[in-house]
């Protein structure tokens, strides 16, 4: 595949006038991607999609016949198109091979951070001195705390384990030997955060990826992860003379076998879709090839005037804000005697890889709310988005102010991020060898796959969501009861090829959106455009949507911004029903004409109130909605939008 731009009299050494530069395909856009297909490559232009040039531009000069003879005519040097189509081939299948065997992971990339931090640690000797310094102290100290240990004695430690580390908490822990165990594995796990850190010279991103990857090495030894060094494995393999292992052996062998026949993990069959979870009735009004909307059944004599149009994830599987009845959002705003309708994305395969991320704007968003205007007509509409969903209702918004489109009520964004600088440690895996490996393995399937993705968001929190599970399903013989979050978590979608892409090129690695060069419709879009009150969601917890990240909404925006941030993390921080134990949100509202509060200021300052947020937000809706009148009908059977199906839908039952 190769895009061909004639190139006259161009001055580069070695390109013979009117040489075409062939390109590599499968940049977004590629209109030969659906089928596999070597076809001309649509070039982005100002983050843009423009046909490429179809004919060559021509120079004309006045003609000087040369004396003498004509010398005969030089042909045009030019690739051969077979030749570019089989190397773009091959590179990508290299590529998808290689991937297979690393996770997705770039091996270019992982060198280059590595390179990047060993040379310039190599050419810094006070950097080494220091290290050598922090050894030396690091085992004075471990040397006395050992001496002050002995059987049936108890020392201060030395070095305590980080707030979020749990792995050394039970009391067996302190018992001689196994603090010893511990103690040592901490101060390593600190030496090396000094050694990883801090080298002058050292891009930060190279630095993140060499301070993450040797948290995963030293996360594969730690002591709580085997038998003879683990006191409390050691407990309870006595206490039940091994059964434990012989218990952890089957759930190993039943957990691969899961996997090799794709069956869901044990217990979620507990939490089936339209039964147990997904229940609060409604209809599916809507369908198109990218997503069903589903209108919720009123339960309340009146409703507010003004609908609620949720745009989740797709991610993600919708029904997370549709859980059980006790902890659904939906059945809580349909309570609170509002109209709820609700996205539910189709679940792509390799048939769609040709879908673009305007497609989600343009068959979601955008179909969505054309049909909410036409079940409640002259109405404007509260418009809710969770995730990368909130991403793009927030530039849905920004096409519609630009356009003059002043259709939205309200825009309420749950754990959206709108800047990209500081988006968590998923940054680690955005750079352009990382992106382009990425791509290549997904040109070839066609989409993003479920377990690339979760694997991803198990290596962020390894200890905790590997090697914790492995531990206690594996070596204690415990199996963690099932709940319905854990259920809905496992229930992962793909992503289609085009749009992971320029998602990722767009808005993660060029920030687009933040920096104005985002094009929607031929045009450029800015958040600063929207003029709707917005109420944005963060959660103190976050690893994929970092607070302070979803903070940066007040400097892109020039309308009211109501910013809460609550307890939690990037799902059970969201699904924090009113009742829930443990629960605490601070929230304060910046009006457009304020200035402007940093996040640790804002800390400060917002008021804390215990409780979940939600009864918070609905006030805040309703404060902006108008007098309660009759529910409208389900669906506008005038205007094709009779009912479909039972909600859930179809969509969200596709494997």
């Amino acid at each position: 595949m190769s895009v061909s731009e004639s190139v006259p009299n161009d001055p580069r050494p070695g390109v013979a006038p009117s040489e075409t530069v062939d390109r590599p395909p499968g940049g977004p856009g590629d209109p030969g991607r659906r089928t596999g297909a070597f076809a001309p490559v649509v070039l982005p232009v100002g983050r843009d999609l423009a046909p490429a040039p179809t004919a060559a531009a021509t120079v004309t000069t006045p003609a000087v016949p040369p004396p003498g003879p004509s010398p005969a005519p030089i042909a045009a040097e030019q690739d051969s198109y077979i030749a570019t189509a089989l190397g773009d081939l091959l590179d990508r299948a290299s590529h998808t091979a290689i991937a297979r065997v690393t996770g997705g992971l770039s091996p270019a990339a992982l060198l280059e951070a590595y390179l990047d931090w060993a040379v310039h640690l190599a050419m810094a000797p006070g950097k080494q001195m220091k290290l050598a310094e922090k050894a030396t102290k690091k085992a004075q100290r471990f040397a006395r705390y050992a001496a002050q240990s002995r059987p049936g004695e108890t020392p201060e430690p030395c070095i305590a384990p980080l707030p979020h580390d749990h792995r050394f908490t039970a009391p067996a822990w302190q018992q001689w030997p196994y603090n010893l165990f511990y103690q040592n594995f901490l101060l390593q796990q600190q030496w090396w955060h000094n050694a990883t850190t801090g080298v002058r010279g050292v891009t930060r991103q190279h630095e993140n990826v060499v301070a993450f990857m040797a948290r995963q090495m030293l996360d594969v030894v730690s002591p709580s992860n085997f038998l003879a060094t683990n006191p409390e494995l050691i407990a309870r393999t006595r206490e039940t003379g091994g059964l434990n292992l012989v218990r952890g052996a089957y759930n190993l062998f039943d957990d691969i076998d899961r996997v090799m026949s794709g069956k869901p993990p044990v217990g979620a069959e507990k939490f089936r879709v339209g039964r147990e979870v997904g229940i609060t009735p409604g209809k599916v009004i809507f369908r198109n090839r990218l997503m069903e909307l589903i209108q919720y059944a009123p339960t309340t004599d009146t409703v507010k005037p003004e609908p609620i149009l949720i745009v989740p994830a797709w991610i993600m599987k919708y029904y997370i804000l549709d859980l059980s009845p006790e902890n659904s959002l939906v059945k809580y705003l349909v309570g609170q005697g509002y109209t709820v309708f609700m996205i539910s994305w189709k679940n792509p395969g390799p048939e769609d890889r040709d879908l673009g991320f305007d497609d989600y704007r343009t068959l979601g968003v955008m179909a969505a709310l054309d049909a909410v205007s036409a079940v409640v007509p002259r109405r404007h509409v509260h418009t809710v988005g969770y995730c990368i969903g909130g991403t793009l209702l927030s530039i849905a918004a920004a096409a519609m102010a630009r356009d003059g489109d002043d259709r939205l009520a309200s825009i309420t964004l749950f754990a959206a991020q709108t800047d990209f600088t500081e988006a968590g440690e998923l940054t680690l895996f955005v750079n352009e060898s990382q992106l382009a490996f990425l791509d290549d393995m997904m040109w070839e399937q066609g989409f993003l796959d479920t377990t690339q993705m979760a694997g991803a968001f198990r290596l962020l929190r390894s200890a905790d969501l590997v090697w914790s599970q492995i531990v206690r399903d594996y070596l204690m013989g415990e199996r963690t009861p099932m709940i319905d979050l854990m259920a809905w978590n496992a229930d992962a979608t793909r992503m289609p090829y085009r749009m992971h892409s320029e998602y990722l090129h767009w808005l993660f690695l060029d920030n687009d959106l933040a920096e104005g060069r985002l094009r929607i419709a031929g045009r450029p879009v800015a958040l600063t455009d929207i003029r709707a009150p917005i109420f944005a969601v963060g959660t103190t917890q976050d690893h994929v949507a970092p607070w302070r990240s979803v903070y940066k909404l007040h400097i892109l925006t020039d309308t009211a911004v109501t910013f809460l941030l609550t307890t939690g993390g990037h799902n059970a921080g969201i699904v924090s029903e009113p009742g829930r134990a443990h629960r605490s949100y601070q929230v304060l509202t910046k009006a457009a004409f304020d200035h402007y509060l940093d996040p640790d200021g804002w800390v400060a300052v917002a008021p804390r109130h215990q409780g979940s947020w939600w009864p918070e937000w609905v006030g805040w809706l309703g404060a902006r909605s108008g007098t309660p009148v009759a529910p409208p009908a389900i669906g506008a059977p005038g205007a094709g939008l009779g009912p479909l199906y039972d909600a859930p839908g179809t969509y969200v039952m596709q494997p």
